[in-house]
């Protein structure tokens, strides 16, 4: 999935490019294309498939050049994830009625991979023996707000599935006192937004609990992998409801299961989230830009232009970002404002900055 705005991330994730076409933590390589390599050693480029915004499709074809066009799904529009994921199941229905399918997001950071490799593995396993929709859930190390979290069931454990866990509730970003709860409870984990069924599963579960949204796309059968697919698509996402596939399907539907992991995963979603994982200086700064200067600031995170001079003095946990004439300034606790931030621009500014 790569239709997002990665609006948390703005101003260096904009409408134009999205963070995860970008090169974040200065490896060389986007998010994209961290994502596509991860699923190297589970499936053949041939059988990947991005889910993107139209707008996007020349970005994905650069940056993933193993790909056909008819591997990227492009909406026309944004109608969150389970109208995306309705798309891709049949679109692979064409293709491969038996298939076992995992959905994973681009913008994600797994910094144990042969862990990943190993889990998703143990995943497909259960999907192709059990009628089961998976989600693979990451321990909490801290009280976080801005994700979602997974209560599962602590006597409902099987042998031959390590660390799979029945589900017992879902919650959608709790605030601080709850999220405290959830950690010392201990049978909450956080919701990675990485999905493992069968297809035939996965088909079944939108038949029985969004029905609206698959019968949408039930009427694209014979049209798929065509030229009339594109027509078609357009007109769907025109009249289909704007919905996650947590709130459609996996919130509802009782065979839904977690697998507990634990591949150093970070969803990338905010500029805290990337402070963890960037080097520090003595202060616990965090700076990218070869001429930042900071006098008397500690816990900050930092990212200017290559060759910008940028001088700080008696800062403690602020962002600081520029990216094309365009700067923050803000404290990291209050972060999770920079999407209201970003909407307000858009409302006084016109498009010209997001």
């Amino acid at each position: 999935m790569a239709g997002g705005i990665g609006a948390r991330f703005w101003p260096m994730s904009k409408t134009s490019r999205p963070k995860q076409f970008i090169d974040v933590l200065g490896t060389g390589k986007t998010l994209i294309r961290m994502t596509f390599e991860r699923f190297a050693n589970i499936c053949p480029p041939e059988n990947v498939y991005v889910v993107t915004n139209g707008i996007y499709k020349n970005l994905v074809l650069e940056q993933l050049p193993e790909l056909s066009q008819n591997q990227v799904l492009c909406e026309p529009s944004r109608r969150n994830t389970a109208p995306c994921i309705a798309y891709a199941n049949y679109k692979i229905k064409e293709e491969n009625p038996d298939a076992l399918i995992v959905v994973a997001p681009s913008d994600h950071i797994i910094l144990k991979e042969d862990e990943f490799t190993k889990d998703i593995s143990l995943a497909l396993k259960a999907a192709a023996e059990n009628d089961w929709l998976l989600t693979l859930g990451i321990k909490p190390g801290r009280p976080d707000t801005g994700y979602g979290y997974i209560q599962f069931d602590e006597q409902n454990k099987f042998d031959a599935y390590e660390g799979l866990r029945k589900v017992k509730n879902f919650t959608e970003k709790p605030n601080l006192e709850i999220a405290r709860s959830f950690l010392e409870s201990g049978d909450f984990l956080w919701n990675s937004g990485i999905f493992v069924w069968s297809l035939k599963s996965i088909m079944k579960a939108f038949d029985e609990h969004l029905e609206d949204v698959d019968s949408l796309f039930r009427l694209g059968i014979g049209k798929y992998n065509t030229p009339e697919e594109e027509d078609f698509i357009n007109e769907t996402y025109s009249v289909c409801k704007n919905i996650s596939i947590d709130y459609g399907v996996m919130e509802k539907a009782d065979n839904v299961y977690v697998l507990s992991v634990d591949f150093g995963w970070s969803d990338l979603g905010t500029w805290g989230s990337l402070y963890t994982l960037r080097e520090k200086d003595d202060n616990k700064n965090a700076v990218v830009g070869n001429n930042v200067m900071l006098y008397d600031s500690e816990n900050c995170i930092v990212n200017m232009p290559k060759n910008k001079l940028v001088v700080l003095q008696g800062l403690s946990d602020y962002i600081v970002v520029e990216d094309e004439g365009t700067l923050l300034v803000c404290r990291k606790q209050d972060e999770q404002q920079i999407r209201q931030f970003v909407n307000d621009v858009k409302a006084e500014k016109g498009d010209a900055f997001v």
